[in-house]
């Protein structure tokens, strides 16, 4: 499956980009953020939340959706 990953914060200056699709055919979360850090290496050190069909969810949630957001730790107010 293609997966529409969205970045934001801090994240795009890692990525340089703002989106992107990427092939993906494992199963969890876990096994995509994996992928991702072989192609961005600094996201190891970033503190973020996976998003999944506009909701916050755990590595070993299985990816069904092909929208994925990685959330930096925002403020509010």
């Amino acid at each position: 499956m293609v997966l529409n990953i969205k970045y934001f914060g801090l994240l795009t200056e890692i990525t340089k980009c703002s989106e992107e699709n990427i092939e993906f055919s494992k199963s969890s979360v876990l096994e995509l953020l994996n992928l991702l850090f072989n192609k961005y290496p600094e996201l190891k050190h970033k503190d973020f939340e996976v998003a999944q069909n506009n909701k916050i969810v755990s590595k070993d949630t299985m990816v069904s959706e092909t929208e994925i957001a990685l959330l930096p730790p925002f403020s509010g107010g």
